[in-house]
């Protein structure tokens, strides 16, 4: 199929939805005669790749996409790209990847959050261009928007080691001791409110998905994008009119305020802060925080970081204010806070991978050498289950018995 795609100028991984919708998936094969009706049927519809490609892989009568939509085609990524071929074997992560980068695309393309993208969202985006790359490029991991395998074991890594049972599902207890406890306990029940989450059982037993997990991890290191603005304002709008109120904005306060204290550091007075924050921001209405507000003052990290995350709060009193309008108006020329942030946690999970894989060397004659400490934390991260191109770690779970 790869070779009939060519010859229908269209990019390589674009097999998959060709063959099925052939009914190559109901037959495990795809005639002349079907293929060809399919295409000419299509043609008189589909007049760009965006409604192409929407039309391949909707649902039949629908013209829009949602997330169960892409899992053949990614599936097919999984299972024919040469940059995830070390996952042939690992198929239950098959899964967890195609997950995580669904949500991505979900994330980057579904800008209207309704969970059904459109040719309109489509063709805004940036995404079919990512899936022709997929042909040109062997290693995933430098397609960073939507396909990296390395940002998929960042946040695969980050929920292992939130999620104590591991049954993918977590609760405000586990989300609270992310990152040293730095998210505030009432940004935490909103996210758990449902205001951001798409997981419709969560309203059920107050639990938070992977999926949900994936929006959140990638919506906290990166506060600059248009959806990590649009996340965290649908979070600390309480009352959902549109517009951050001043009660609003001290609810969040107040709980920075006690960690300040607990931490022997004076806090600043709301309404010291609140000057700050207006300064910074700019509102058009004085005293309404509107979405468009934040969008435009481009440093709406800092803004949030104010209100809900401590450790970050203080990272920015320590800066030199020259500085940060600096990092404002050069922003675009470097990558985002999200692929900084992904690349040096990568690089950590790595190192610590590789400083477990020193220690198996020689394992059946020096096991009484690997300090304790290792054991514990190497056998509850479970690291070693989750594949990794760059360590080679054989160890199964009996090893540690």
């Amino acid at each position: 199929m790869g070779k009939v795609a060519k010859a229908c100028e269209c990019p390589l991984y674009w097999k998959a939805p060709l063959f099925n919708s052939a009914g190559g998936d109901r037959t495990g094969f795809v005639s002349v005669h079907k293929f060809v009706a399919m295409w000419r049927k299509m043609l008189q519809t589909c007049h760009d790749d965006v409604s192409k490609f929407v039309h391949l892989l909707a649902k039949p009568g629908c013209n829009y996409l949602e997330q169960e939509d892409f899992i053949p085609f990614l599936q097919d990524v999984v299972n024919s790209h040469a940059g995830l071929a070390f996952l042939k074997e690992a198929s239950d992560f098959h899964s967890r990847y195609i997950t995580t980068v669904a949500q991505r695309i979900f994330y980057n393309v579904n800008r209207s959050w309704s969970g059904r993208i459109s040719c309109s969202e489509l063709r805004k985006s940036s995404f079919l261009q990512n899936v022709a790359l997929l042909e040109q490029e062997e290693d995933v991991n430098q397609l960073t928007e939507f396909f990296s395998y390395e940002h998929f074991y960042v946040i695969y890594c980050k929920f292992w080691e939130l999620d104590t049972d591991h049954d993918l599902y977590i609760d405000q207890r586990d989300l609270a001791r992310h990152n040293d406890q730095a998210i505030s306990h009432k940004m935490i029940e909103r996210i758990f409110s449902g205001t951001v989450t798409r997981d419709r059982r969560l309203r059920k037993d107050g639990r938070l998905s992977y999926a949900d997990f994936v929006w959140f991890l990638i919506s906290e290191e990166d506060k600059k994008t248009d959806t990590s603005i649009e996340y965290w304002f649908r979070c600390m709008d309480l009352d959902g009119d549109g517009v951050l109120s001043m009660y609003e904005l001290e609810y969040f306060y107040e709980e920075q305020c006690v960690k300040l204290e607990t931490m022997a550091i004076e806090p600043l007075p709301f309404e010291d802060c609140l000057c700050q924050m207006l300064d910074l921001v700019k509102p058009e209405v004085e005293g309404k925080i509107t979405l468009r507000d934040l969008k435009q003052c481009k440093l709406s990290h800092i803004f949030y970081d104010t209100f809900f995350n401590i450790e970050k709060y203080l990272d920015h009193e320590q800066k030199d204010p020259f500085s940060v309008v600096r990092e404002a108006e050069t922003e675009g020329q470097e990558i985002s806070d999200w692929e900084k942030y992904a690349a040096e946690e990568y690089d950590i999970l790595v190192a610590e991978e590789t400083t477990t894989d020193q220690y198996n060397d020689g394992f059946d004659n020096a096991l009484s050498h690997i300090s304790s400490e290792l054991c514990l934390r190497t056998e509850e991260r479970h690291f070693f289950k989750i594949p990794n191109p760059h360590c080679n770690l054989d160890l199964d779970e009996d090893d540690f018995e």
